[in-house]
């Protein structure tokens, strides 16, 4: 692999990146969630067309996520829904269809009254980025990072089971959004004012397994 291209600011804020201890969550990639099991949260594999994803990294922190979180009243219970709202509110972004790629299965439900719960992934492409402003929920104001979906399982901290999950995000990606499977290596940072990275319609429902089917 050649030299990862990044400018020396964006090497100042990753050298602060701290990684969060694996939860160690079962991966069920492609299998629907089982009745009976709560929905609780949503992330997303969000692709630029030359196969970057987005990664969000939190400057006061060194935090990095994927856009997503939680399921809102007003989600309906869609976790494509969640990821579209979750993704305009931390990122400012506008994505496509969301594909559904499989869930995590949280044992202990730290994110569901330590009742059992699953956290649903889905890829997307990132069509759009507004200006940078901080997320109206937690005030967050993340950094925005394109970067090839390996170093962001690196930058997550997820090791074996996140190469997993990236990998099915790529396989999506490449089949239904025409990305190529080795993407970009070069690290960058999407402009503060907001662009266009991937032109295309923009979210109007998910593809998501009903239950039953």
């Amino acid at each position: 692999m050649g030299r990862i291209e990044f400018s020396a600011e964006i090497a100042e804020l990753l050298g602060r990146v701290r990684r969060r201890p694996t939860a160690g969550w079962p991966w069920r990639p492609g299998e629907q969630v089982p009745g009976g099991l709560p929905v609780k949260q949503s992330w997303g594999w969000l692709f630029a067309p030359d196969g970057r994803v987005l990664t969000l990294v939190n400057p006061r922190d060194g935090i990095v996520s994927l856009p997503g979180g939680s399921l809102e009243p007003e989600d309906a219970g869609d976790p494509g829904s969640a990821l579209a709202r979750e993704a305009a509110e931390e990122a400012q972004a506008v994505i496509g269809t969301p594909y559904y790629l499989g869930y995590l299965y949280d044992r202990v439900g730290s994110a569901n009254g330590g009742h059992e719960c699953a956290r649903v992934r889905m890829a997307a492409a990132l069509r759009a980025v507004g200006p940078s402003a901080p997320d109206p929920a937690s005030g967050r104001h993340y950094r925005r990072l394109l970067v090839a979906p390996g170093l962001a399982v690196e930058l997550l901290g997820w090791g074996e089971p996140g190469l997993r999950q990236a990998r099915a995000a790529v396989s999506s990606a490449v089949r239904r959004l025409g990305v190529p499977a080795t993407a970009n290596e070069a690290i960058e940072e999407l402009p503060v004012e907001g662009c266009v990275v991937f032109p295309g319609p923009a979210h109007s429902g998910s593809v998501y397994p009903a239950a039953g089917g």
